[in-house]
Parts: C-alpha cells; sequence; structure tokens
C-alpha cells in the first residue's frame, strides 16, 4: 500500500458536503449584523428549572455519582423512567429489562443500527430527516429508503399546519422490500412539527407486523405537543413487539449539553441495543442521569410537563406573529419547538456575492445567508434533510428554533422586520 494511501480517511467519513452546521456558524462570524440572533440550532437559551439544577449540583458531592454507572444506566433513572411511562404505556415497564440508558438519543439511536443493521439491509426514513440518521445507518453498512412526506398544496401562499404534511402509503408500501430491516418514525418531527395521528401510526405499524420491520421511534419531543400525542407502541402489542422508543432528557428538561438519553423496549430488542451501546460509549455520565432522575421524580409535583408545553406554545404563537406581518407564509407546528417558514415570496438579488459553499447549494441555503449577512438572525435552511432528489420540496423554506428567551424573540422579530423591502407582494 503506499505510504499516502495509509492516511486517507475511511469512505464512511471522506467525500462529504460542508455540513450545513459549519456554513451556518460561518455566516455568522463574517455577518456585519452582530450580535447574530440564532434561532438556528435547537439548544435552548434557558436552564432547567432550579429543582433540576440543584439535583445536578447535589450528584457532583457523591462519590458514587462521580464514578462508572451501570452500563444499562443508573438504577434511580431506570426506575424513574419506567414509572413515568409506565401509565402512558398502560402496563408497568421493567426498569431492568425494558429501559437502557445512553449518552444522548442520538448514541441511542446509534446502538439501535449498530445492534440490527447488517451490510445491505435497508431501512426506511421519511424525508425531512434529522441529519443524524444518515451517518448512524451507514456506519454499519445499511442502506437507506427515503420516502417524502408530501407538504400542503398551498403552502406557498397561506398558512398550514404540520398536520398537512403527509404520508403517502403507497409510496411507502413500495418502499418496503425483503430487505427491508427497520423504519425510523419521528413524532413530533423535526423540522416540520408534524404528529403523527393515530391512524397514520396504526397504518405504519400494520405494515411493520405485515412484514416484520424493527420500528425505531424517535419520540425526543414527546413532552412538547399541542394536539392529542399517540406513542406507536401503546397502539397493540404486535406493533409494540417491534418498537423501541427514543427519548431525551436534554429536549425534556431544556438541558441539551447534558447527553443523557434512552430507549424503551422490549428485551428482546432492547438487549441488543444495549450490548451496541456497551461497545460504543460503555456507560453515560454519572450525576447527570442523577438529575435526570430528579426531574422525573419530582415534575408532576411541580406542574413541569404542562407548564412546558404552555410556555412553549406561548413562545411559538407570539414568534410567528411576525410571519403574518410579514405575509409570509408557515407551517404552524403541532409539536417541539421548530416552525417552518415559506420564503417563497423573499426575492434575492440577482447580483449577491454568494460564497462558493453556497451559491452552488438550494435556494434556501442563500436564503439562509442572505438573512443572516442582511437581517442578523439565524435560521436554518431545511434541504440539508432531504436528499438531492426532493430538495426541491423543502427549497423554499427555512426553520426557526423558539426555544430561546422572549427578549432574543422579541430581537429576532424586531431584525426580521427588515425583510420588508426584499418581500414581492
Amino acid at each position: 500500500m503506499d505510504k499516502r494511501a495509509k492516511l486517507l480517511p475511511a469512505a464512511r467519513v471522506a467525500g462529504q458536503k460542508q455540513d450545513v452546521w459549519t456554513i451556518v456558524n460561518e455566516a455568522a462570524a463574517a455577518s456585519p449584523k452582530q450580535p447574530i440572533v440564532n434561532l438556528g440550532q435547537g439548544f435552548f437559551g434557558y436552564n432547567p428549572p432550579p429543582f433540576i439544577i440543584n439535583a445536578a449540583k447535589e450528584a457532583l458531592d457523591r462519590v458514587d455519582a462521580n464514578q462508572y454507572s451501570p452500563t444499562k444506566g443508573r438504577p434511580r433513572l431506570k426506575k424513574a423512567i419506567a414509572d413515568s411511562y409506565s401509565p402512558l404505556w398502560g402496563r408497568k415497564l421493567n426498569p431492568d429489562t425494558e429501559v437502557t440508558i445512553t449518552t444522548g438519543a442520538n448514541e441511542g439511536m446509534l446502538s439501535a443500527f449498530m445492534a440490527f443493521i447488517e451490510e445491505g439491509d435497508e431501512v426506511i426514513i421519511f424525508e425531512p430527516f434529522f441529519d443524524q440518521y444518515i451517518s448512524n445507518i451507514l456506519m454499519p453498512g445499511g442502506k437507506i429508503v427515503y420516502v417524502p412526506l408530501h407538504p400542503p398544496p398551498k403552502g406557498a401562499t397561506e398558512n398550514t399546519r404540520a398536520s398537512e404534511w403527509t404520508i403517502d402509503f403507497t409510496e411507502l408500501e413500495a418502499a418496503i422490500t425483503q430487505k427491508t430491516k427497520m423504519i425510523v418514525i419521528n413524532s413530533p418531527h423535526n423540522p416540520i412539527g408534524k404528529v403523527l395521528s393515530k391512524e397514520e401510526l396504526l397504518r405504519v405499524g400494520e405494515l411493520c407486523v405485515k412484514n416484520n420491520i424493527i420500528i425505531l421511534s424517535d419520540e425526543v419531543y414527546d413532552r412538547l405537543f399541542y394536539v392529542p400525542f399517540q406513542r406507536i407502541a401503546t397502539l397493540s402489542p404486535a406493533i409494540e413487539r417491534l418498537t423501541l422508543t427514543v427519548g431525551s432528557a436534554g429536549k425534556n428538561f431544556y438541558a441539551t449539553g447534558w447527553r443523557v438519553g434512552w430507549l424503551i423496549g422490549q428485551p428482546h430488542l432492547l438487549q441488543h441495543v444495549s450490548a451496541a451501546h456497551t461497545r460504543i460509549c460503555y456507560s453515560s455520565v454519572s450525576p447527570l442521569q442523577e438529575a435526570a432522575a430528579a426531574g422525573f421524580e419530582q415534575a408532576d409535583a411541580n406542574n413541569f410537563w404542562e407548564n412546558a408545553k404552555k410556555e412553549m406554545k406561548g413562545k411559538m404563537d407570539s414568534f410567528n406573529k411576525i410571519w403574518e406581518e410579514l405575509n409570509l407564509p408557515f407551517s404552524d407546528p403541532d409539536g417541539g419547538y421548530f416552525v417552518l417558514v415559506n420564503m417563497k415570496k423573499v426575492k434575492l438579488p440577482a447580483d449577491y456575492p454568494f460564497p462558493d459553499q453556497v451559491k452552488d447549494r438550494p435556494r434556501d441555503f442563500k436564503l439562509s445567508w442572505f438573512l443572516i449577512q442582511e437581517v442578523g438572525v439565524a435560521a436554518i435552511p431545511p434541504t440539508e434533510f432531504y436528499t438531492d432528489e426532493n430538495a426541491h420540496i423543502g427549497e423554499d423554506w427555512l426553520r426557526f428554533a423558539v426555544c430561546k428567551n422572549d427578549d432574543i424573540l422579541e430581537s429576532a422579530k424586531e431584525r426580521l422586520r427588515g425583510l420588508k423591502k426584499y418581500i414581492e407582494a
């Protein structure tokens, strides 16, 4: 082997386009509008409530909470999750065999793919998708099969709801082959904010039962829903037998940097996820598992879940008034903290000096760069969450995160008024 070849990266990481997060961060650093109002990445602009922060501080004073945790997670947190979710499942979950703690939801999903996907196995995901799904599936050699969510026909001209983004079940059924090993669903959905209805979940579940397909249900926004929310694992014993449900303390408790996640599933599936997790990172951060446990134990007494929903919905409704003022259509989310806004009416100057990493990307990348440079507000171009074939679906939209302090959202609204001169009537 050529000595130089020994230093070449593996194909799984080589030749990738510059990712959206780097592009947005570079745009923000280069913008004359400082400081940038960052509504791009979905991290919170405020701390967890005091009862959770205090639990983290107290855990740091304990010797055992500063050492390795059991690979499947600390018993207190597993029990707290089982106790919290058992009423939602309609049966008692076994914390020892049906709950595994992971280093964030993303590592939990990677562990699930590593546990079940072999070279050539097919995994169905819906577009737009959370971008980490892609690398997580490709790492063990999986083949991704994409099925698009279809946008509202009038999304470019009038306000719509996230529920109007639809699954074509004929397309979904056609995507299933003998090699289909797993399907990934995400509800509430990032970036759309769609909460899959009971009817949609049943149709997905029945297809999986018919074809014996594992369901990986990404439910990291499961406490932020503004319409009735159904968990696919609770629909029938046959569907539950095939389902791994993913959760996130970071999303639940405003602490995305803690990297504490979990999977819930029946032992015949979960034991293999736990084995993969052990090989990937052995165990997860101990003191923050204790703090997350306290969060679950005290959430109801503090009316935390209902307050969190009410607060986030208030932020969403208040922020979205700017789109009505600008007459820019948006897709009103049914869950989560992202809103998609249609920017088809925004006219970009023909001679605008877009950099090389943007000028050959879809229109939403140019919209994002332009917004950062000229208005000083960062948003994410959603074609990053599409294949090239279906990028046209998302090229006129931008994703905004409202999980920020109210004064930041008000500042963003004030700056966004600067778009008026670029909007066609």
